[in-house]
C-alpha cells in the first residue's frame, strides 16, 4: 500500500478475505466499514485505516498464498454462500479461507481452483485474457460427421455466437473442447442448439493445470512449478 491508498475492493482481496467481485457484493450490502465510516465502491485504504468486514478486522496476510487443484463432483455447488448445503467451500473444509477461480455447474464435474490470492483470481476471470479450459462430453445420441466443425466456429448462445474453439470426437456420442469463454453453461446451451443433450460433463484442465488422476470429491496443493508458469502466464494480464 502506498501514499495514495488502494482501492477497497482491491485491498480485501489482498488480505484473502474473498475475491475482488465477492468484496464489489460485500460493499454494495453496506457489510464493509474502514475505520468508522460505511465504505462505497470509490473508498481507499491508506496506511493505518482499520478494514472490517462483518466486524472481523482485516489483515493482510504474511504467508505465502494457497493454490488448489480439486476434482469437484457433481452435485457441489461452486459457491462461498455457507447457507447453501452443497457449497464447495464447506466440503472441502480448508483451514483457511478460499475461494473457487470461476464456476463449474453443479451437473457438471472435474478440475476447478481455489485459492487466497485475490490478485490471480481477478487476472484469470477477465473475459480478455483467454485462458483455455478444456472438457470431456458425453451426449445422449451418436454425434454428425459435421457436428465438431459446428460447434468449433460458433454456435448462438444468449444473443450473440461464441467464440471459436478447438473441438474433437473421440467417440460416436464423445468430444472434447477447449473454450477461451465462459459464459454460463455454455457447452451444454451449444449442444442443446444442435438437438443433443449434454449426459455428462467434466473438466479436466484450466490452462497449464491437468485433472489428471486426481479422484472425484479430493485436492491437492499446485507445484511450485505449476504456480511458476501460473505466474508467467498472468504476467501480462490486467488485474482490473
Amino acid at each position: 500500500m502506498d501514499n495514495e491508498g488502494i482501492q477497497i475492493n482491491k485491498y480485501i482481496s489482498s488480505t484473502g478475505y474473498c475475491s475482488r467481485r465477492e468484496a464489489d457484493k460485500l460493499i454494495e450490502q453496506f457489510r464493509v466499514m474502514v475505520n468508522d465510516d460505511c465504505a462505497t465502491s470509490t473508498t481507499k485504504v491508506y496506511p493505518g485505516d482499520t478494514v472490517i468486514v462483518d466486524d472481523e478486522i482485516l489483515k493482510k496476510s504474511k504467508k505465502p498464498p494457497v493454490y488448489i487443484a480439486f476434482n469437484k463432483p457433481v452435485g457441489i455447488t461452486t459457491t462461498t454462500d455457507l447457507t447453501d448445503r452443497s457449497n464447495i467451500i464447506a466440503y472441502i473444509n480448508h483451514p483457511k479461507r478460499i475461494f473457487p477461480i470461476g464456476r463449474l455447474d453443479k451437473d457438471s464435474e472435474g478440475l476447478i481452483l481455489l485459492t487466497n490470492d485475490g490478485d490471480i483470481v481477478n487476472k484469470i476471470l477477465r473475459a480478455g485474457n483467454q485462458h483455455d479450459k478444456e472438457y470431456i462430453v458425453y451426449v445422449n445420441k451418436a454425434l454428425t460427421p459435421d457436428f465438431a466443425k459446428k460447434m468449433a466456429n460458433g454456435i448462438p448462445v444468449d444473443g450473440s455466437i461464441t467464440l471459436p474453439c478447438k473441438v474433437k470426437q473421440e467417440g460416436g456420442k464423445r468430444f472434447k473442447i477447449t473454450l477461451r469463454q465462459g459464459l454460463n453453461r455454455q457447452i451444454r446451451k451449444m449442444c442443446e442448439y444442435l438437438g443433443y443433450q449434454v449426459v455428462s460433463l467434466q473438466r479436466i484442465r484450466v490452462m497449464h493445470i491437468q485433472l489428471d488422476k486426481l479422484e472425484p470429491g479430493k485436492w491437492r496443493y499446485l507445484s511450485q512449478p505449476e504456480i511458476q508458469q501460473l505466474e508467467q502466464l498472468l504476467q501480462h494480464s490486467s488485474k482490473t
